[in-house]
């Protein structure tokens, strides 16, 4: 069976998280033929891989949504729009009323426009924004309006008129542009779509826009709403929607997913692998040795860890941190995290840059997670498969790892809020002065990797999953371009 495995903002260009995922995917099922659709920010990311492809990756279709200005350079034609491609554009751009998603796909995918300025500087789009105005934004200014619509529009735009491989299986590991992908392919060749969600998309970029300064105030909302109605168009199309844990589920039944349509595999890893590294250190040193196996970018809130340690090297001095990951997805964040430790004064901490985890994780004696939003957190996993216990925030599934689901296990770390670089601090230093605490959550840490998340169950799920999608016939609903 040839899979298309639809990317966005990860694979292959990116490691850790959602990208170990996907390669997991792809090298475990050399029965299958991968074709990788992957959507990226930036053309200046083409062919630079982060992973070396197995051989059952037969293509890889990479898709930029920065060519706009190129795009955009030729006199705009006259184009024309039907009524119900007028009210598809329209709800997508408010909270009134569903999005007829086959008319808008119909809409950006015309074949009269042979550039985006055919359709964003059409008199058509200009009495649609005028309208919106009217009717809801009557304080703004109408070229502020058109401006923000147009850079709203345009990677969706783009997105929809690259060619999508055909493929026997179709599935997205997010919603978003992804899963908007997933939805077109399956109009547009009739085959099963499937859709993985590890975090909620639409929750992460609602924390972002509201935190971000390329959105004015009076704009976020809009931005929000044009977020969630990308999910919607996701869950409504997809055959099955997987999630990893329940509080996930929980949420996309909020968003409007059905239920039925939901289900939870858990990720997994092989204990195994970290029989070497797991339990306590064994070198002897007096040294507290705190550990994050993390990127370094906003999301990740380096900097609330960062905080939260200069608060613990003050009550206990002999505690280092290791920040263990790539620094090179946001060099600008990256900066700021490094003036920060500076302005601080604080040492003991080393930026190790991309490391092999497994040569450093034997010396930690606890693991840090400090992220805004998560799924499955790969890092978490990966320390409790090593017995080694984790202060982490409440994000994803950590507090269901980390206490289990009256599993009978006691806890294998700490759960703090967000951004509480105060809470984290104080729980770190009553596990750095515990060490019968620290290798007791250890423990309850692997007992429950052993029980409920192993590596093997993981992609024997998967397996049935893509195995009960072989042969399968048509979309029975109509297709459209």
């Amino acid at each position: 069976m040839k899979i298309c495995m639809i990317a966005e903002g990860s694979y292959p260009y990116v490691t850790g998280g959602v990208s170990s995922w996907i390669h997991s995917i792809v090298t475990h099922f050399p029965e299958h033929e991968f074709v990788i659709y992957t959507i990226g920010a930036n053309a200046s990311q083409r062919g630079r891989y982060k992973y070396t492809l197995p051989p059952n990756v037969v293509e890889v279709k990479e898709t930029f949504l920065d060519g706009a200005a190129e795009q955009s350079r030729e006199k705009s034609r006259s184009v024309r729009l039907t009524g119900k491609q007028r009210e598809a554009f329209r709800s997508l751009l408010t909270n009134e009323g569903g999005v007829d998603w086959g008319e808008l796909f119909g809409l950006l995918r015309s074949e009269q426009f042979r550039v985006p300025a055919d359709f964003l500087m059409s008199k058509p789009f200009f009495r649609i924004v005028a309208e919106l105005c009217a009717e809801k934004y009557q304080q703004l200014p109408f070229t502020e309006m058109v401006w923000a619509v147009r850079s709203m529009v345009m990677p969706l735009y783009l997105a929809l008129r690259h060619p999508i491989p055909e493929a026997d299986l179709y599935h997205s590991v997010s919603t978003g542009y992804a899963g908007v992908i997933g939805s077109l392919a399956k109009r547009l060749y009739g085959k099963p779509f499937l859709l993985t969600e590890h975090g909620i998309y639409s929750r992460e970029r609602e924390e972002e826009i509201i935190k971000a300064d390329w959105v004015k105030g009076y704009f976020k909302d809009m931005w929000i709403e044009y977020f969630y109605r990308l999910s919607e168009c996701a869950y409504d199309h997809a055959d099955q929607v997987i999630t990893l844990f329940n509080r996930n589920k929980e949420i996309e039944i909020e968003l409007g997913c059905d239920p039925d349509k939901i289900r939870i595999i858990p990720n997994g890893v092989n204990d195994r692998d970290y029989e070497e590294v797991a339990g306590p250190p064994s070198d002897g040193s007096p040294n507290i040795r705190l550990g994050a196996i993390v990127r370094i970018v906003p999301i990740k809130d380096i900097k609330t860890m960062i905080h939260s340690f200069a608060l613990v090297k003050q009550q206990v001095p002999e505690a280092e941190l290791y920040i263990m990951g790539p620094a090179d997805e946001d060099e600008e964040y990256y900066d700021e995290c490094v003036q920060l430790i500076e302005s601080l004064q604080v040492e003991g901490i080393v930026l190790t840059g991309g490391v092999r985890i497994k040569d450093y994780l034997g010396r930690m004696d606890i693991l840090l997670l400090s992220s805004i939003s998560e799924g499955m957190p790969l890092a978490v996993l990966e320390a409790m498969a090593s017995a080694k216990p984790v202060v982490a925030t409440h994000v994803g599934s950590c507090r269901e790892l980390l206490y289990g689901l009256d599993d009978g296990i006691g806890p294998a770390g700490v759960v703090v809020p967000v951004m509480h670089y105060d809470r984290m601090a104080d729980e770190i230093v009553k596990l750095c002065r515990n060490r019968q605490l620290r290798e007791q959550m250890g423990r309850n840490g692997l007992e429950r990797i052993r029980k409920h998340y192993t590596f093997q169950g993981f992609i024997e799920s998967y397996r049935k999953l893509y195995a009960s999608y072989e042969g399968a016939g048509p979309w029975r609903a109509s297709a459209s371009n």
